[in-house]
């Protein structure tokens, strides 16, 4: 079996991404949607490769059974000696399968409040100055980033007077205030940062529950300073909402 190990570990690893990108949306919670094609045919590459090296394997062992019948003598069984491996590799090798296994059936979860948290609150002035107008009718829905650059660096003030919704998942502060937050990706969750916004007039849910927050921009700090972050609403409304397919915001 040793013998297949190696096929069977690019087989195992293979199957895992094409059951996250090819087979379902879990992807997201790793990478940007644009990445998608680029899994599934590095997925399909691995499994192909595995059954390759598979076959080779198998019709190479015949061959030499086959000549070990002609000349009289065959090869001896396990060799390399007590160390426990021979030219198929050591047996701890077979470690690897473990990671590969546990993405394919048990696949980790976007990241959530406690990736948000570990990120310290460091924001500093990035050029205020004015911003596009907002669409008419209210509510207005904007992405927790947008929100927040408008709050901190909008000198036209265009959140003023306007009502907003807002999509994230729940986090914590440390004397009791609660944020919306979302996860801002450029490529892919090992780049992520932290985007929230606090929440004020709304008693607070668990922590990773996604909500979909509709109220007022409450101004708070002097724009473009560490004092007017992070933002503030006056909630209205506070939703529980599904969490969506995509966990994460561009940049």
């Amino acid at each position: 079996m040793r013998r297949y190990g190696s096929a069977l570990l690019l087989i195992l690893v293979g199957a895992a991404i094409l059951r996250i990108s090819a087979f379902g949306e879990l992807y997201l919670r790793y990478v940007r949607a644009g990445l998608r094609p680029y899994l599934v045919i590095s997925g399909a590459a691995l499994v192909l490769l595995g059954v390759a090296m598979a076959v080779v394997r198998r019709t190479g062992h015949g061959r030499e059974e086959g000549h070990g019948d002609e000349d009289g003598h065959g090869r001896e069984e396990g060799h390399g000696g007590a160390d426990g491996h021979g030219g198929h590799g050591p047996r701890t090798a077979w470690l690897l399968v473990l990671p590969a296994l546990a993405l394919l059936l048990f696949p980790p979860p976007a990241l959530g409040s406690y990736s948000a948290e570990r990120e310290a609150a460091q924001r500093a002035a990035q050029g205020v100055g004015t911003f596009p107008a907002l669409p008419a009718g209210n509510p207005v829905e904007l992405t927790v980033g947008e929100f927040s650059s408008r709050a901190i660096y909008d000198s036209g003030r265009s959140l003023k007077g306007r009502t907003v919704r807002l999509t994230g998942f729940v986090t914590h502060g440390d004397d009791g205030t609660w944020y919306v937050t979302r996860l801002l990706v450029s490529c892919c969750a090992a780049d992520a940062t932290t985007s929230k916004v606090e929440i004020r007039d709304a008693d607070p849910l668990p922590a990773d529950t996604w909500v979909a927050v509709t109220g007022t921009w409450h101004p708070e700090g002097r724009l473009g300073t560490d004092s007017a972050w992070p933002p503030v609403l006056d909630a209205a409304t506070v939703v529980r909402v599904k969490q969506p397919a995509d966990p994460y915001e561009k940049r």
